[in-house]
């Protein structure tokens, strides 16, 4: 049978190569917990526009109304 060998080390210590600290990356353009944004959406085009469909939808259904009772 054959003898063990040992690996052989060197001695001397390696040199830790220099670390950076880079900024941690947005994912989507979100940020991370500690920081904070503000986020104040305007939706009164939003609300307007909601009310003048709920108008027409309201009228329509009012002239069907109003037709029914013209052709029984």
């Amino acid at each position: 049978m054959s003898k063990k060998s040992k690996r052989q080390t060197s001695a001397a210590p390696k040199a830790a190569a220099p670390t950076t600290t880079a900024p941690a990356p947005t994912f989507g353009g979100l940020q991370r917990k500690g920081e904070t944004a503000e986020f104040n959406p305007d939706y009164t085009h939003v609300k307007s526009d909601l009310k003048r469909i709920a108008i027409l939808a309201g009228s329509i259904f009012a002239v069907l109304i109003a037709l029914s009772f013209f052709i029984k």
